[in-house]
């Protein structure tokens, strides 16, 4: 769900997208590696998730692979984003609930 909703953002490629994540996510999530970020693009994108194409770097001989979200990644996404919403909302009454004194052990 976070790798989607960053490629859906914009245009990126692998490092920054790792860049965003542990700059953002790090302290609390734990630092990504590119071993995890790029097995999850790789199935993400055969899936049919989101979709790449590759550039050549301006300043060097190297080519960088540029990820985009599709419509049906999008869908997905759109999906999950509800869910944790749901999901959130869900843990923050339960919460809440024991925080009044609403249940007892």
């Amino acid at each position: 769900m976070v790798l989607l909703h960053i490629i859906s953002r914009g245009e990126t490629y692998g490092y920054e997208i790792l860049t965003r994540l542990n700059k953002k996510s790090g302290h609390v999530l734990g630092f990504a590696r590119e071993g995890t970020i790029y097995p999850i693009l790789y199935r993400l994108e055969k899936s049919g998730f989101i979709s790449s194409r590759v550039s050549s770097a301006q300043s060097s001989a190297s080519s960088r692979k540029f990820y985009s979200i599709t419509p049906s990644g999008q869908e997905l996404l759109n999906g999950l984003l509800s869910f944790w919403e749901e999901y959130k909302q869900c843990i923050d009454d339960l919460i809440s609930a024991d925080a009044e004194g609403g249940t007892s052990k």
